[in-house]
């Protein structure tokens, strides 16, 4: 220990730099003297260790003259007394200290401050509980967060970059094991179209070969009438039937006659279409079975004027819908079953091209079923009276006989539509397994193949080079293999770009790219 002599009394502080000055006082240090106060010496820097939050005391063994911290936003220090220091950690990072002490001499500290050790270690405690049996380190260096190791989905990564993102900004070094293969879920769609028409015909034709001298026939247009054909005297004639689904009456000493038409039809008409989609868990998939009608399209040209471009609209049975396995293992459907057919009879004529419209029945809804379950869509019925009457003027409105002159025509419509789904969780035919074909009814042509031609299979080309196959994949590739964009079905021309996947299974193609045009001949 040393007995030294010591100034003590204001403190001024000017920016970040403290000064010590006052009377003389006698004082005693617990800590070894750095170098003597009548040398003046330079110590080496020494690394001094603070957590935010807390403070730190530095004695000097002699009388302290100034202070200066290097950045007064990380640490504050101010002398408590002629010898003692007060350090404060206030944000993470690392600066210097330096004290000047009598004599000349000085002491140089790094201060290296960190965060507390106790949000830390919460967190770290926070990721073994949330993702339990998995490697997963965290590192901290203010103000980012590294994580690293090997976890078993996308869903645990992105929890345990949540879960470090309480102490700063995360950066994702983990790793995630190849996922296996996908789900995939067969919907069977039945759809039923029962179509019932009701029509009643009640008309007359009057027609005279002779009576008041006159040759001919009177009819309302509605019915074809029948023709009559006169000799050429005025007095007579012949007459001849087109419909035989009539009435006949006839006087022949008045040479008048009438044909009655009095029908009821009945029709029942059943369309049925069951198509089989497949689809990815989460993938969307549709099916059309119809075809597609030209529409006529005027678009602006330059000077004000326009051209007609021609775009296709689609039309019969469509079928578009959204699979997912729900954690309790049923299947949740996003469903809109469609039916269409052109209607000639509301179309629109423009510029002589007749332009039909589209008749549609649709449905959109969301259900969730067991494998293997059913539901029915129903409901969809289409009633329709149609009433015509036609008449012959003055004739028509006689009372009593004027109902002779009158021709009345009732049809009515009724359509239902039934569209019955049964999603079922499938996997693929296994390679020794025979597939299964259609049953013909008869045999085919006598020699004919059995088998569509097909690729060689690997006896025949030979096993292919060995390949390494991953266990784990990075982040970054799963989700870029996750977010491809599907192909473009308008393209008319499109090259399919098979992927590999890390299980070394070829995936479906990712994307379509135009066909390139051919060169141009010289």
């Amino acid at each position: 220990m040393s007995q030294i002599r010591m100034l003590s009394g204001a403190v001024l502080v000017i920016g970040g730099v403290l000064t010590i000055a006052g009377q003389s006082a006698q004082g005693q240090s617990s800590v070894p003297a750095i170098a003597p106060p009548q040398q003046a010496t330079v110590s080496g820097a020494r690394d001094l260790p603070l957590t935010v939050g807390k403070s730190l005391v530095v004695e000097s063994p002699v009388n302290i003259q100034r202070i200066s911290v290097g950045d007064a936003t990380k640490a504050e220090a101010m002398a408590v007394s002629p010898r003692e220091v007060l350090v404060n950690a206030k944000k993470v990072g690392d600066t210097s200290l330096i004290i000047w002490q009598a004599g000349g001499s000085r002491q140089i500290f790094d201060l290296r401050i960190r965060e507390s050790t106790a949000k830390l270690d919460a967190v770290r405690q926070e990721l073994q509980k949330e993702l339990p049996g998995q490697d997963v380190s965290l590192t901290f260096e203010a103000p980012d967060v590294f994580l690293r190791g090997t976890v078993k989905d996308m869903v645990s990564a992105e929890r345990a970059v949540s879960i470090a993102g309480t102490l700063g900004k995360p950066v994702n070094l983990l790793r995630v094991n190849v996922p296996s293969a996908e789900m995939q879920i067969l919907l069977k769609v039945r759809f039923a179209n029962v179509d019932r028409t009701a029509s009643q015909d009640l008309g007359l034709n009057v027609f005279s070969t002779g009576a008041l001298n006159t040759v001919g026939s009177v009819t309302t247009g509605q019915y074809s009438p029948p023709t009559v054909t006169s000799n050429g005297s005025g007095k007579g004639g012949t007459v001849s039937l087109t419909d035989a689904l009539n009435l006949f009456l006839f006087r022949p000493d008045i040479n008048l006659g009438v044909t009655l038409r009095a029908l009821q039809t009945r029709r029942l008409l059943e369309i049925l279409a069951e198509p089989n989609l497949m689809a990815i868990n989460g993938k969307q998939a549709s099916f059309l079975a119809g075809g597609e009608f030209p529409v006529p399209v005027v678009q602006p040209g330059a000077g004000g004027g326009g051209f007609v471009t021609i775009q296709w609209r689609e039309f019969g049975v469509r079928t578009t819908f959204v699979p997912t396995i729900t954690p309790r293992g049923t299947i949740r459907l996003k469903v809109t079953p469609e039916v269409s057919s052109l209607d000639v009879a509301n179309g629109i004529n423009l510029n002589g091209f007749l332009v039909p419209a589209l008749s549609t029945r649709r449905v959109q809804t969301e259900v969730e079923l067991q494998d293997g379950q059913s539901f029915a869509i129903a409901g969809l019925l289409d009633n329709r009276v149609v009433e015509s009457m036609s008449k012959i003027p003055g004739l028509s409105s006689l009372p009593v006989l004027g109902k002779l002159f009158q021709s009345k025509s009732v049809s009515k419509n009724n359509t239902e539509l039934l569209v019955v789904v049964t999603p079922e969780i499938v996997q693929p035919i296994p390679a020794d397994m025979p597939v299964p074909m259609p049953r013909m009814p008869l045999p085919f042509l006598k020699g004919a193949p059995t088998t569509a031609p097909r690729t060689p299979p690997i006896s025949i080309t030979g096993q292919p080079q060995p390949k390494s196959v991953q266990e784990t994949i990075r982040v970054e590739e799963l989700q870029a293999m996750k977010d491809q964009t599907p192909a473009n079905p308008a393209l008319p021309a499109i090259q399919f770009i098979p992927i590999l996947t890390p299980q070394g299974q070829g995936a479906a193609p990712a994307a379509a790219q135009p066909a390139p045009a051919p060169a141009p001949q010289p």
